[in-house]
């Protein structure tokens, strides 16, 4: 066996550089998952000296290690290296199928559009360039989208594609989260003076619904496409009054689906206390309740009543 202190300092660094791909590629190779028979990983690594061609020695140790079919992305992460001539970092895409690296190759262009600086397409092997990738969970995400999709198998298109499910299994799903209330429990719950949380009532039906319908006076109205954005404490684009994870907020739509929905999304960004009326806007009418509501009241000192408004129309 040859020692470190024999070797030229050029063929230590080759020895060290080769030694890190081996354990880069032993540790995506540990990382991997099944998907359709397939192993797919994705794999993020800080940026070197020579991504692309450091990359390429990972994928080619995992090559010779993986005898089955598999489909892999690897990614530095961080500042680029002082020698990258775009100013990016790297991704390669290796596969053992040509037909999934290329579909690969499709739907990561989509998924960085815009942020592919370079793109070299060698049939088995991807390489781009793509400006801060890793620098958000949404990468990581997408690139595990990406492997999952271009693993799968052709699609009968009469029949429903593993682990989708139909909209009664969604709302069934949504509604298993939530407390719904019944048109007259929301209505206590607004104007309960010893409710401990925040309340709110919230529309969330478009604008040509409502003029249609009427609505509820007093509701603050966010159209679906904005909820979560308005109600998350994180977002930029939050309301005044979303400064805390507690709020009591009672969705309703027209006919307490869409609401269902809705309720349960604004339980994955925290929200846990959000629910919807069982049977929307037009159990409402049917209860006979009256088409104003107390105007909300909040707790908390930094909050507002902003972006609260009324709409034309009342209830019968």
């Amino acid at each position: 066996m040859v020692s470190m202190g024999s070797l030229s300092p050029i063929k230590q660094i080759r020895s060290v550089r080769d030694e890190v791909a081996h354990g880069i590629a032993l540790r995506a190779i540990m990382k991997a998952k099944v998907a359709e028979g397939v192993k797919i990983s994705v794999y993020f690594t800080f940026s070197k000296r020579d991504d692309d061609r450091f990359l390429r020695h990972v994928a080619n140790i995992i090559r010779a290690r993986l005898p089955t079919r598999y489909l892999f992305a690897l990614a530095t992460t961080g500042a680029p290296s002082p020698s990258s001539l775009t100013n990016a970092n790297t991704l390669v895409i290796s596969g053992s199928d040509d037909d999934d690296v290329q579909s690969a190759v499709l739907l990561a262009s989509s998924k960085f559009l815009g942020r592919i600086v370079s793109l070299t397409n060698d049939g088995d092997l991807m390489s781009a360039a793509i400006e801060d990738i890793g620098a958000s969970s949404y990468d990581s995400a997408a690139l595990w989208d990406v492997l999952h999709k271009s693993v799968r198998a052709p699609l009968d298109r009469l029949i429903p594609p593993p682990g989708s499910r139909s909209t009664l299994q969604l709302i069934d799903a949504a509604r298993a989260k939530l407390q719904r209330v019944t048109p007259h429990q929301a209505w206590d719950i607004l104007h309960d003076p010893t409710h401990p949380i925040p309340a709110f009532l919230v529309d969330i039906r478009p604008a040509a619904e409502r003029a249609r319908s009427g609505g509820v006076h007093g509701s603050l109205i966010i159209e679906r496409n904005m909820l979560e954005r308005r109600f998350d404490p994180r977002c930029e684009d939050k309301l005044a009054i979303a400064d805390r994870y507690d709020l009591r907020i009672i969705v309703y739509c027209e006919d307490g689906w869409a609401s269902s929905l809705a309720a349960a999304s604004l339980h994955e960004i925290g929200m846990w206390n959000a629910t919807d009326i069982i049977g929307g806007f037009q159990a409402w009418k049917a209860a006979r309740l009256p088409g104003q509501v107390k105007p909300p009241s909040t707790e908390s000192k930094t909050a507002t009543l902003e972006g609260f408004s009324q709409i034309s129309g009342e209830t019968d």
